[in-house]
Formats: structure tokens, sequence, C-alpha cells
């Protein structure tokens, strides 16, 4: 029996071969009578569509036979006012999208959007009528709600760690990894009271895995002296010094570069006996040891994802919604020594290695 092709729908359905196309990609010019004709009488031939060739034909279709080039947007929700280190760190995931979709044959359009639910409307018709199918979703400071835009022929990721309106594929830092490896980075440099200094709400929208993680490690390395973790929703100088000089960290990890200043009050001699290791290389207002998010990588894989399910043909919020994280990567400051003093050295065993249990060496 001869393959289904578009001709043969065409024919047997009394439609242009445009029309079918249309139906099959699920375009919105297509009335939704004639779309459920088609899909179902596609359905009872067997006709199976190559997303691939599809995707190429349209592309060849707008860009009248010159290079094969597909458009894809990046969406930002803009909170006023907004934080320095959120416009930088999405104007560095946005790059890496942008670089990495080049690369694929696609280019990005950025678009701003408040909470308003209308801007989010008039750019769903932008994206319709531009046939715009591929959405990155840069991260926001809250959860956004996207509910409004016509998914049924969109697909998106979102840059960030959470999203529930709809449920998307989301790509980022893996916070839980990143603290376990700096604790040990720490440890093997002599560090043994590490505190750690944190905005209560930060880390509940990350599910505690900062907190988690600072927690957990703790069990395993060797001769950790355990501190309570300074958790707040306003940081002041008061609650600082009162911490510090009660549980005497000899390493503080916080997002708060201020807190170097507050520990060399009350003695601290960094990085010699004690240090300080920025949490967000973004938000260091000073020079200091510090994780790199590397928001340009989260970018590129967001803009890979989008890319595949745009050839794929896979459109609409996913069934199974899935994380894809990026460990932060460890830069080197002048507020960490680079080794452990020789008395630690020649005491402690090396980071992750068990000790030797009682009557056993």
């Amino acid at each position: 029996m001869p393959r289904p092709t578009l001709r043969t729908l065409a024919k047997t359905l009394g439609l242009s071969r445009t029309t079918i196309s249309d139906a099959l990609r699920g375009s919105p010019r297509v009335n939704k009578d004639t779309l459920a004709r088609v899909r179902s009488a596609a359905a009872a031939a067997g006709y199976q569509r190559n997303p691939l060739t599809g995707e190429v034909m349209s592309q060849l279709r707008r860009s009248n036979g010159q290079m094969v080039r597909g458009t894809l947007a990046a969406l930002e929700i803009i909170d006023h006012p907004r934080a320095v280190h959120i416009q930088r760190y999405n104007t560095a995931v946005l790059q890496g999208a942008i670089e990495r979709a080049d690369q694929l044959g696609f280019k990005i359009e950025h678009f701003e959007a408040t909470r308003d639910e209308l801007r989010l409307t008039r750019i769903d018709d932008i994206l319709h009528a531009g046939g715009i199918r591929g959405l990155v979703v840069l991260p926001s400071s809250g959860f956004p709600d996207l509910s409004s835009l016509t998914w049924s022929s969109l697909t998106a990721v979102y840059a960030d760690y959470f999203i529930d309106r709809p449920a998307l594929h989301c790509v980022c830092p893996d916070h839980y990894r990143s603290m376990y490896v700096a604790l040990q980075t720490l440890h093997a440099r002599g560090f043994r009271k590490p505190g750690m200094v944190i905005d209560a709400s930060f880390d509940e929208r990350l599910q505690c895995r900062w907190e988690g993680a600072f927690l957990a490690i703790q069990n395993v390395l060797p001769d950790i002296r355990k501190l309570p973790l300074l958790r707040f929703t306003e940081l002041t100088k008061a609650s600082f010094l009162a911490w510090y000089r009660k549980n005497e960290p000899d390493v503080v990890l916080s997002h708060s570069t201020e807190v170097i200043d507050w520990m060399k009050e009350c003695g601290a001699r960094i990085p010699e006996i004690h240090g300080f290791l920025c949490l967000n290389s973004l938000r260091a207002t000073v020079p200091c040891a510090s994780l790199d998010h590397q928001p340009r990588e989260l970018g590129a894989r967001a803009a890979e994802l989008v890319i595949g399910h745009v050839i794929q043909n896979e459109f609409g919020p996913p069934a199974m919604p899935s994380l894809t994280s990026i460990p932060a990567r460890w830069t080197e400051g002048p507020t960490i020594r680079l080794s452990a003093p020789l008395a630690t050295a020649a005491a402690a065993p090396a980071p992750g290695a068990r000790r030797p249990a009682a009557g056993k060496r």
C-alpha cells in the first residue's frame, strides 16, 4: 500500500497541501474543525510527518531560499527596581543563549514584560505572527505566571530552578553539588569551623539546597566543628557580630561581601587564619573568592533544549518536566588561602577520606 503523503491527504479531503501542512503543524491559521478533521484522517491513513523536514521547509519559505535560519524568543519578566546582580546575571544567560543559538542556525529576539498579563498577551500575538515557536524564559525574581500564552504551539525552557504555571523543563545552577565541592575545597585548605550566613527566603526558594548540602557534608568531612547557621530576613551588622563572636567560625560563606569588614572588626586575619567565600561571584562588591554559577553555560544549554524541541515538533508544556543542573566553578580570590597551614595539613586526612576506626592504624 503506497505511503500516505500531503498530496494524497489533500486529494482525499479536498483541501490544499498548504492547509494540510498547516493543520499538521498546529498552525493557528487553521480553524479547529478543519484541524481535527485533517489530524483524524492522517492518523487513520498512518501518515507520519518528518518534523525536521517540515521545519527546514518552513524556514526556507520565510527566508526566500536564503540561508536556513530559525528564530527563538527570550522572554524576561522585569521587576522594578531590579538588583544590579540580577541584571548582570540575566544578561549573561541571554548572551549564552544567543551565542549557542547562532551556532545552531537560529537567532534570538529579546522580549521584556512586567507581571502584567496584557503585556504577555501582546507578546503572545507577536510570537505567533512571526512564526516564533521556541522560547527561552530568563530567570525571574519570583515564580513567573506564563499560563496566558498559547502553549499549544509553543515550547519553552526556563533558565532557573522552578516554574509551575505552566510546568516547564528547567536549566539551573547545581546549588547542592556546588556547596558540597566548596566545603571539600575549604576543608582541604585547613578550615575546620565553617559558618554560613544565608537569606532565608532565598534558600527556601531553592528548597534549602544551600543549607541542605552545608549540613550534610559536615557528617562526612573529619574534624569539622558544626556551627549554627545565621539565617536572616534582613542582615544587620549587629546580628552578624553577635553570631560571629559567639561561634568564631574560621571561614564564612555568604552572598553578602559586606561581612568581610565585619569579620575584620572582630579580629579576623584574612586570608592567613580566616577566610570568606562569596556564594555568587556576581554579587561580590569587592575582590574575593567566589562561586561562578556560569550563567552563559546555562543560557547555552537552555537554547539547545528549546531548539531540540522545535526540530522534533514537540510543543506544549511537557508531560514530565525535567531539571538540568550545571555546577558552579570555584574562582580564586584574596579571601581564601591557597593551601592548608602545615600543622593542619599534616593532621587531617584528605577531603572525603574516612578516619581509621579505633584500634586500627
